[in-house]
């Protein structure tokens, strides 16, 4: 079989066929239940028909099904005889005996077995030879009934397309006549193969029009589910660089990809793939095997005009040639004008074929035929076919012009991972042609930063780095400073892609380099503003912003005012001054419209996703990011702006609460492999919604990746809030107060703390949570924590509802909260408040007010499936005697509360209710005074209660204490 061929890398995961098992294991219910089912199951070579097959049989073996398994052989065209049932017989021998299985079947049946088994003796001599077949159906037939009698039976037989004609033949017969035997026949061919005149097809066709019969094709995998077989591979994530490669050469076939990964990591190609691809084309008649050569140097797919060109044949003499290879599949008819192979590795390996001379000759047509007449190849490709076919011809020269010229018109076409590649050829051939400045008229260095600059702008950072390390090696400060400055920008702008230390050093290095006002001062402090930022100093970042502001003015550089506009807003938005970053950014925003600049817009359109939600205009925000994320697709710069765009919207649907909708969003950004920042902006929402819902190892996972734990050089502000709000809330939901106080404490002593709401705001709201929890384990440390973070309440900036309604949050105005947070439609913040609001009307006394606040914050957690919360008024709900489904409960009535109390606090109530005091309490139990209060607060808080007496008459109306 296929996937015995060759020794390989296989991946442990079962990847992207999901929906096909589930088919399966609904055809066999189907038999089970009803009637024998059959399931045709055909795909491509390599397309994981047997790893299906197999994880199907795992499964329902384990439901102590019986799985009898065989397989076809290919020998020529024909097979060899009954080989699959054969390789079942001996299974069912191996594993029940040869008298165990002749025991289920009639008299003399063992001899007919005999014929395909010498386990079973010696074959039936005197037999008709009209009526041995008929007979040997007969036995097969009835030896599957009596297996199916004692358990479900399911019969696999792999790769029918090789089956002889006897195998076909018994297979129909089965399917015909099982009838209601609770038998699943799962049949598997290679669809690839099936000729119009294979002899499968007829016997396939028969079979699908029976009622019992299914049709399953299994398509290849799409682009995520290759990379979750590389991972699979590897055991670890793998880079987008290397998914992409491997998905457009493998065409998302499974055994192509693992073959791939192999060969990526040093392995050769594997010689029976190679034998498996070029095997079907070495049996075609010679003169389409030279057509088919000539084509394979053309690509994958390629005109008709241009073949005729390049091979100098007639129309009429390359259509004879091109028949037997269209009628064998090995290639096949596009558009009506084009010829194409039927699989990228097909035309690789038929490529790989071409003598090194007849390689050269080749690829030296096409790129002549091209240039002569442009039109041969669709628009807009001529440049990169010509560049294609020079470098292949080895004419290096003109390789490398044609290399730079197509680099240029990828650029144009906003497509960078193509003009990184090409402006990578040109270095290479750079030392092989003398005069290669003067042909291109660009020199070395310009083509170096070019190429760190398609780079960065395809996401590939490490590539940038040495690209970026190479130009300045070139370079001598002292005497070209400006240009050094330049390349400092990127290097510092590819070590805050890469969490690489140095990036603030390197820019303060490069503002001294050019310490005169005019173009390359501004680009310095452009990018030294706005780390500077990022990093929390906001009022040094902002001087040299509108330092640089001024220069751009004076130089009327309308690019560099926008790029400066759109920093300056960042300063306004980390303060806080929300309104005024959505004005800048929109003055940022036309500029970079009117200019053309899609890069310039979409930042300012993005920057203003992030403000309108925080400012509680989340729809608002939420339309402005999919009109983003459009631009940003028509840009060719989805992966990089889009995927922001997108994960600004991600943040504005976990504000609302539409966390379901959030994480589909997250797992499709990070599909896509986002740069590293943009990837861990995009885990923090997932770290929100498994805050929320007590997804406790999902966020310490995330909490780890984006280095919440230990944290990265120069990590800007956001990072550095957003981490320490989710790992203040993963500590509290660890049962962990303490810890989460500590981590509290840091944030509130911060020199510049941030006033932007969902940063600042949000973040003081967790840090009054976690001192509310920790007041009866660390009674002063949070008294204190909570002194210092009423402070930086009082203090900080208030700018729109968002902050507000935390605000109020923070001081305890749970009403005013939940007002607001109604509003502004926040489901999450609005049902804490509800809750905390509840707590408070209980401690007062306001059963009724509690109850009602109490059960609009529990419909609210349910529906959000925030468990924690669900929880916690559900306890609530139980010590104020409060049915959150209905109307206020009896409290009487109602069974005491189970687990409400712990044991010794149960103890230290029954004291207290005979008017014990701490200390004789103490003395009483053998445990200090200090212990005795902390139980009696715990005691209080539990009970919804704000005294002793209280707490007595709750527990005695409880039945925790008797009347």
């Amino acid at each position: 079989m296929l996937d015995d061929m060759v020794a390989r890398t296989v991946s442990p995961v079962f990847v992207g066929r999901e929906a096909e098992l589930k088919t399966l294991i609904d055809a066999f219910e189907r038999s089970r239940k009803s009637s024998a089912t059959t399931v045709l199951l055909g795909g491509e070579a390599g397309v994981g028909k047997s790893r299906l097959i197999g994880r199907f049989a795992e499964q329902v073996a384990q439901e102590g099904v019986n799985v009898v398994s065989g397989g076809c052989v290919e020998l020529s065209v024909e097979g060899l005889p009954y080989a699959p049932f054969t390789a079942a017989l001996r299974q069912l021998v191996r594993e029940m005996g040869a008298e165990e299985v002749s025991g289920l079947l009639p008299e003399g049946a063992r001899r007919d077995l005999a014929r395909l088994l010498p386990e079973f003796g010696e074959p039936n001599t005197d037999m008709e030879r009209e009526t041995a077949q008929a007979r040997l159906f007969e036995q097969i037939l009835t030896l599957l009934e009596r297996l199916a009698e004692r358990r479900a039976l399911v019969l696999v037989i792999e790769d029918i397309h090789w089956a002889d004609r006897s195998s076909r033949d018994l297979i129909a017969f089965l399917s015909r006549n099982l009838h209601n035997a609770p038998v699943l026949m799962l049949l598997s061919y290679r669809s690839d193969d099936l000729h119009r005149q294979h002899p499968l097809r007829p016997v396939l066709a028969e079979l699908s029009r029976t009622e019992n019969a299914i049709r399953l094709d299994l398509p290849r995998l799409t682009r995520e589910e290759v990379a979750a077989q590389i991972a699979g591979i590897l055991g670890r994530t793998p880079e987008y660089h290397l998914t992409s490669t491997i998905y457009e050469r493998s065409g998302g076939i499974p055994l192509f990809v693992e073959a791939l990964v192999d060969a990526d990591r040093g392995a050769s190609f594997p010689e029976s793939l190679h034998d498996l691809i070029i095997g079907s084309v070495e049996k075609l008649p010679e003169e389409s095997q030279n057509v088919l050569r000539m084509a394979a140097a053309g690509g994958i797919k390629i005109g008709h005009a241009l073949l005729s060109a390049v091979s100098g044949l007639s129309d009429i003499q390359l259509e004879r040639a091109l028949r037997p290879a269209i009628a064998a599949n090995v290639i096949q008819v596009a558009d009506g004008h084009a010829y194409v192979f039927r699989h990228a590795l097909i035309q690789e390996a038929v490529h790989d074929e071409l003598l090194p001379g007849e390689r050269i000759r080749l690829h030296a047509r096409f790129a002549e035929e091209i240039e002569r007449d442009r039109t041969l190849v669709p628009p807009g490709r001529a440049a990169i076919e010509i560049a294609h076919h020079w470098y292949s011809a080895r004419n290096d020269a003109r390789a490398l012009v044609s290399a730079w010229e197509a680099a240029a018109m990828a650029a144009k076409a906003f497509a960078h991972t193509e003009q990184l590649q090409l402006l990578e050829r040109v270095l290479a051939l750079w030392d092989q042609v003398p005069d290669a400045a003067e042909r291109i008229g660009a020199d070395y260095i310009t083509v170096l930063e070019l190429a760190s600059s398609a780079a960065s702008a395809s996401g590939e950072i490490e590539r940038a780095l040495k690209l970026v390390k190479a130009a300045l090696a070139e370079l001598d400060e002292r005497t070209d400073p400006e240009r050094v400055t330049k390349l400092i920008i990127q290097l510092a702008d590819c070590k805050k892609h890469r969490r690489k230390g140095g990036m603030l050093d390197d820019l303060r290095h490069a503002e001294k380099l050019v310490p005169q006002p005019g173009a390359a001062r501004a680009e310095v402090l452009i990018k030294l503003g706005s780390n500077l930022m990022f990093s929390g100093e906001i009022a040094e970042g902002t001087a040299y912003t509108l330092e640089a502001l001024r220069i751009a003015r004076d130089l009327g550089d309308e690019e560099l005012e926008a790029e400066l506009l759109i920093n300056l807003a960042l300063g306004h938005s980390i303060n806080g001054r929300l309104e005024a970053t959505l004005v800048t950014n929109d003055r940022a925003k036309a500029i970079g419209l009117r200019l053309g600049r899609p890069r310039l817009a979409l930042r300012g359109l993005a920057n203003n996703v992030d403000a309108l939600n925080n400012l509680g205009r989340s729809n608002e925000a939420i339309e402005l990011a999919l009109t983003g994320e459009r631009l940003a697709k028509q840009y060719g710069v989805y992966r990089s702006q889009g995927v922001f765009i997108a994960n600004n919207r991600a943040e504005a649907l976990e504000a609302l609460g539409r966390w379901d909708e959030a994480l589909a969003l997250v797992d499709s950004c990070l599909a896509r492999g986002p740069v590293l920042l943009t990837r861990h902006h995009l885990l923090r929402v997932r770290g929100d919604v498994a805050a929320g819902r007590g997804e406790t190892e999902v966020l310490e996972s995330v909490l780890a990746e984006v280095g919440a734990f230990h944290r990265y050089p120069d990590q800007s502000i956001q990072e550095i809030v957003i981490n320490t709000r989710l790992l203040i809330s993963w500590h509290l939901l660890c049962g962990e107060p303490e810890r989460a106080l500590a981590t509290a404490r840091e944030a509130v002593t911060w020199p510049d703390y941030p006033g932007k709401a969902m940063l600042g705001w949000r973040l003081l709201a967790q840090i009054h949570e976690a001192c509310d929890v920790a007041a009866s384990s660390a009674p002063e440390e949070a008294a204190a924590v909570r002194d210092r973070a009423d402070r930086v309440t009082a203090e900080l900036h208030i700018d729109g509802p968002v902050a507000e309604a935390y605000r109020r949050m923070c001081l305890k105005d749970w009403d005013g909260a939940a007002d607001r947070w109604r509003r502004l439609g926040r489901l999450h913040p609005l049902a804490q408040s509800l809750l905390n609001g509840a707590a408070d009307a209980a401690r007062r006394g306001d059963r009724e007010g509690a109850a009602v606040r109490l059960r609009e914050a529990h419909m609210i957690a349910d529906s959000l499936a925030a468990k924690p919360m669900v929880d916690e008024a559900a306890t609530l709900a139980r010590r104020v005697g409060v049915a959150l489904g209905g109307t206020p409960a009896d409290p009487v009535a109602d069974a005491p509360p189970a687990g409400l109390l712990t044991p010794r606090e149960l103890e230290v109530l029954a004291l207290v209710a005979e008017g014990r005091s701490n200390r004789e309490i103490a003395e009483e139990l053998f445990i200090s005074v200090k212990t005795v209060s902390v139980h009696v607060s715990n005691i209080l808080a539990k009970l919804g209660v704000s005294s002793r007496g209280a707490a007595t008459a709750a527990a005695r109306r409880l039945s925790l204490l008797p009347p």
